[in-house]
């Protein structure tokens, strides 16, 4: 198959995608058309179908469709004219290629993120963690094919596990060069402070937020989680269990980024720290990796409220 980020702009169109959206909609004229995001594993286009009296069968959101179009441009961005939609059979398609997948090993990073938790000394939150990830059997397999985010970063298969062990790399390699962090609680804290999201966001291919996700959020349900955790565990001391939950429930910094608390504690400035590096790296990052071939400039992106632009290479 031809992936979606193969295609360039004035190329014909012919394939199977996954519909991941379907709007329909009304020009401004008030004639009616379909809004689509299409979705293989190298990533999504926004496509439109102008014309829906012939050659459009009947479909879903969600459903396995045969496309045949052309690419165009809008906006800096490739988009699919859709002339012709058929709905793909049981058998023309693996499900396997249209979902999005982090670009490493996914047993290697259960490696890594096992050799973390045995690097816990504190006996009690050495069992905290290993409650979530190796005796909670429903949760493990939850937790690793989730994505960390419904789009901007880290929105694929793995995601989560992937943006998790980079957070508790990078406060790890705090712990290294400021002697003052409390290591059993940040990486304690970094491992656990996404959790919430294996109830925050559905399972793929619709990776989109639940009721709960929507209504709580992560950051409040991951606090839950933890707690109830805390609570089977005989004897965890009142205060170390204070001072976790208060890393998950300030790790995104700000009230006006969804946390109830902001950081009162080293190990929580140091956790918000690594957690926005990573995010924010790994957004800037798919973008990159997204762009057109020899495209430099960008072009303004709300995340950054900057015009992007791709580093010149530097020649040793």
């Amino acid at each position: 198959m031809r992936y979606l980020s193969e295609i360039r702009e004035g190329e014909p169109v012919s394939g199977i995608y996954l519909c991941k959206t379907k709007v329909n909609a009304k020009t401004k004229t008030g004639k009616n058309y379909c809004a689509m995001t299409l979705q293989d594993r190298s990533g999504t286009v926004d496509a439109k179908i102008w014309d829906l009296s012939s050659g459009i069968d009947y479909f879903e959101a969600l459903d396995y469709i045969h496309v045949v179009g052309e690419a165009t441009s809008f906006q800096g961005a490739i988009q699919l004219n859709i002339r012709r939609v058929v709905r793909a059979r049981e058998g023309e398609y693996d499900p396997r290629d249209y979902l999005p997948t982090s670009p490493y090993s996914m047993d290697a990073m259960k490696k890594v993120l096992f050799a973390l938790i045995d690097t816990i000394k504190n006996e009690k939150l050495h069992a905290l963690a290993n409650s979530f990830f190796v005796e909670d059997t429903a949760f493990v397999n939850t937790f690793f094919e989730k994505s960390a985010a419904k789009s901007i970063h880290h929105s694929f298969l793995g995601g989560l596990l992937q943006h998790t062990l980079r957070v508790t790399q990078l406060c790890d390699f705090y712990c290294q060069r400021y002697p003052l962090l409390q290591r059993d609680l940040l990486i304690t804290g970094a491992l656990l402070h996404d959790v919430g999201k294996v109830k925050e966001l559905s399972d793929f291919p619709e990776n989109d937020y639940t009721d709960d996700g929507q209504l709580i959020g992560h950051i409040v349900l991951g606090y839950q989680m933890v707690a109830e955790k805390m609570a089977q565990i005989p004897d965890f001391p009142k205060k170390t269990g204070s001072e976790l939950l208060h890393l998950i429930l300030s790790h995104h910094g700000e009230m006006e980024f969804g946390s109830p608390k902001k950081p009162a504690l080293l190990e929580a400035v140091a956790l918000h720290y690594a957690d926005n590096t990573d995010a924010k790296l790994e957004a800037m990052s798919e973008l990159l990796d997204g762009a057109l071939p020899g495209e430099n400039w960008l072009g303004y992106q709300k995340l950054w409220e900057s015009n992007v632009r791709r580093t010149t290479p530097v020649k040793p």
